[in-house]
């Protein structure tokens, strides 16, 4: 794994960004100049990490080349690709900050949602989850893509059921892209997962009801641009094996001792 850093001499960020990333395209470009603005804006320290699983489009050349006006840049880099659950692991591991917020590199979270995010972690909220199921969150999305949402609706519909029935976990939204941990829970909580895939976030909820941990829900505004998933039927029969290996994983009263994030190869 190779790793990079630059800073702009604020010191000690307050607040760790973690992109877990795979051959984005175009909307880096898109991404970056909406980091760089908010950089630009904020009176917070920011510190953004880049997780490049397995990237072989170019992105983690443009990434060491980039450089924001007011906030650490950091740029992991490893091959082959090895999943969304273990991109963020460490990348969470990694960070520097006290708080530490991962979300998607299409940004279909403003910065409103993340700095909610955030506000909350710094209220003492350990766990802060992004809930696209709450009752004050907004969805915006062009016509065109009606049938699409109405298509991820029924999906996740779906697996939360499976979720709810498998799992300790009564949240109607465990897949929402966007979620924040204080640097302890990150300590004791992100090396024993072992989920590798997008499963990963029902791991982590998983554990933090075995391990006695409040999960604090906050509503969002979630926009899709036409972009699409990639999470189809198929993938969500995959995510169904996940939650059986993660059921058998954390029984209750016995969670996993902690053991090098490095050497996960479940889900």
């Amino acid at each position: 794994m190779s790793t990079s850093r630059h800073r702009d001499g604020r010191g000690t960020p307050q607040f760790s960004l973690v992109f877990p990333t795979y051959n984005p395209g175009g909307r880096l470009a898109r991404t970056l100049g909406e980091l760089d603005a908010f950089a630009g804006t904020t009176g917070e320290a920011w510190e953004f990490v880049f997780v490049c699983d397995g990237c072989d489009d170019g992105t983690a050349e443009r990434l060491h080349a980039w450089r924001p006006r007011r906030a650490a840049v950091r740029v992991l880099s490893y091959a082959p690709n090895r999943g969304k659950g273990f991109a963020v692991r460490q990348g969470l591991l990694a960070a520097s900050a006290p708080f530490r917020i991962f979300t998607d590199i299409d940004l279909a979270y403003s910065f409103v949602e993340i700095r909610r995010v955030a506000s909350a972690l710094v209220a003492g909220h350990p766990v802060v989850m992004a809930s696209r199921a709450h009752r004050d969150s907004v969805l915006q999305l062009p016509a065109t893509m009606l049938g699409y949402a109405y298509r991820r609706q029924v999906q996740s519909r779906l697996f939360g059921l499976f979720a709810r029935a498998l799992l300790p976990l009564n949240f109607a939204d465990t897949q929402a892209g966007l979620k924040g941990l204080s640097e302890s829970v990150v300590r004791d909580v992100v090396p024993r997962l072992r989920c590798n895939g997008f499963a990963f976030d029902c791991e982590l909820l998983t554990a933090c009801a075995r391990l006695g941990l409040a999960v604090t829900e906050v509503p969002v505004c979630v926009r899709y641009d036409g972009g699409g998933s990639t999470t189809g039927w198929g993938s969500v029969a995959h995510m169904l094996r996940s939650l059986w290996r993660i059921r058998r994983a954390w029984p209750k009263g016995r969670p996993p001792l902690p053991t090098p994030a490095t050497l996960r190869e479940a889900g």
